[in-house]
């Protein structure tokens, strides 16, 4: 075999990614756990099906348990890891948490089944890592420490590598290239996982979307330079803001050195099962047929889908859909003013948002957002590039900027959580989604408790309006 051809591995992305891109994140555990059983006899690397916006969407949408979503799909996943993407600090909230709830959080995620954690931070500052990187060790996780891809003037090939191999050195077990716009051209896949494979010793993993219509050329080439794993959706699942199609890749490996050995056939049952869920949600006007297409000018603008959509749905609440290119060609601009941060989630928001303020206001910074003062303050971490003093002077004025790791200046939060939340625990994972979601983690208590009530006593309508014994 000659160097660099070896079986390829994949990562399912059908259970998280693939409908948190396609059908923002509202694929319910019960269209999920009639197939898990199917997904883990394929001898996949990996089921990621935890983690980035699942979390949030089970609460504030769906009325489900996040937690109980994982033990369920674990009990049917008995031979295939299980792989959830956390925000480092983030953790998969919106803000920066303490460290004793991003421990907190690490732990009961293992606990309860998670096997790999991706763990990303926005802005690649790698001390936004360190509590989840320690935290994922003790804990004895997998831990796939991420390079965020992105293009600008001080990213490449060379400042990528050099963070791959400085997180190996924090103790990473393996690598993610985190392409989440869909950035990464075919021959520049190349070259940077040949330079990662000439740097560090463990595996490199690679997570593309499918938006710029680059993703499958862009996994050829990176397998050729020798990538370990490739991140694939089940083909109705697949395409458009999501991951390239499981089932054509593995045809195309078929025979070559690089073949994943997975059945074909065993995957065109899997295909035949979410056909029809894709038709529901497509009827449901969950997923949108715009998403499905190819959209170059994402190579352009680096603008990730979800944050594309994200765009569209402000421009609308404002009657200004007529503004979309002109916000497209602000997108870029701020985020030079913002030191070049990759958009990936915090920053995708941040910069978005206040590029339509910028284009609806008529005036640059005339109106500037609490996230974007955030983010020049510093609560996010440092950004690759220094901040004009300008721009800084513009939205925040003579404040003081956080130099320091921004979780330093966050005191202790989760015996405070705990107190806050007591009326509503159930199980001890009930603090961490109060701590991370408050108010919509309690709405969803409620409705869990009125659920009791119903089975116990009937005392609901069918509006689930509780009413009060008689």
């Amino acid at each position: 075999m000659a160097k660099n051809e070896k079986p390829v591995e994949i990562t399912e992305t059908v259970l998280r990614d693939a409908h948190q891109s396609l059908i923002a994140t509202r694929m319910t555990t019960e269209d999920m756990l009639p197939i898990v059983e199917k997904l883990d006899d394929i001898g996949y690397h990996s089921l990621e099906a935890w983690g980035g916006a699942t979390f949030d969407s089970c609460l504030r949408f769906l009325n489900e348990d996040p937690w109980e979503r994982l033990r369920k799909i674990k009990d049917k996943a008995k031979k295939t890891p299980l792989q959830m993407l956390f925000r480092g600090q983030n953790i998969l909230g919106y803000r920066h948490y303490a460290d004793d709830i991003v421990e907190y959080f690490v732990q009961k995620s293992i606990a309860n089944g998670i096997d790999i954690l991706r763990i990303f931070d926005a802005l690649n500052d790698v001390r936004n890592l360190e509590c989840a990187i320690k935290a994922c060790k003790k804990e004895k996780g997998h831990l796939q420490a991420t390079v965020c891809y992105t293009i600008s003037p001080v990213h490449n090939i060379e400042s990528f590598t050099k963070l791959a191999k400085q997180l190996e050195e924090m103790g990473a077990d393996s690598i993610c290239i985190k392409d989440m716009a869909g950035l990464l051209l075919p021959y520049t896949a190349y070259d940077l996982v040949k330079a990662m494979k000439e740097t560090v010793k463990i595996p490199i993993q690679l997570h593309t979307h499918y938006t710029s219509g680059e993703a499958s050329m862009v996994y050829l080439k990176a397998i050729e330079a020798g990538v370990d794993v490739i991140d694939c959706a089940m083909s109705p699942m697949a395409m458009g803001t999501s991951q390239p199609p499981t089932e054509p890749i593995v045809a195309a490996l078929q025979g070559t050195p690089y073949d994943t050995g997975y059945d074909l056939d065993k995957l065109v049952e899997i295909c035949d099962y979410f056909k029809p869920l894709r038709e529901k949600y497509l009827a449901s006007g969950l997923m949108n047929p715009k998403v499905m297409g190819v959209d170059v000018n994402t190579l352009k603008y680096q603008v990730p889908g979800g944050m594309l959509s994200n765009l569209v749905s402000q421009l609308k609440q404002q009657g200004r859909e007529d503004a979309y290119e002109e916000v497209l060609k602000e997108v870029p601009r701020v985020r030079a003013d913002m030191g070049y941060p990759p958009l990936v989630t915090p920053s995708s928001q941040i910069v978005g948002t206040q590029a339509v303020l910028n284009v609806l206001m008529g005036e640059r910074y005339k109106m500037v957002s609490k996230e974007t003062k955030g983010l020049v303050r510093g609560e996010y971490g440092k950004c690759p590039v220094d901040i004009s003093e300008d721009i800084v002077k513009k939205i925040i004025g003579d404040e003081k900027r956080i130099t320091c790791r921004p979780a330093d200046l966050i005191p202790p939060e989760l015996e405070q959580m705990k107190k806050e939340c007591a009326e509503w625990i159930e199980q001890p994972e009930d603090v961490l989604s109060y701590a991370l979601f408050g108010q919509v983690a309690v709405k969803f208590f409620e409705y869990r408790r009125a659920q009791k009530y119903k089975i116990d006593g009937d005392l609901l309508d069918e509006e689930n309006k509780v009413y009060p014994v008689q």
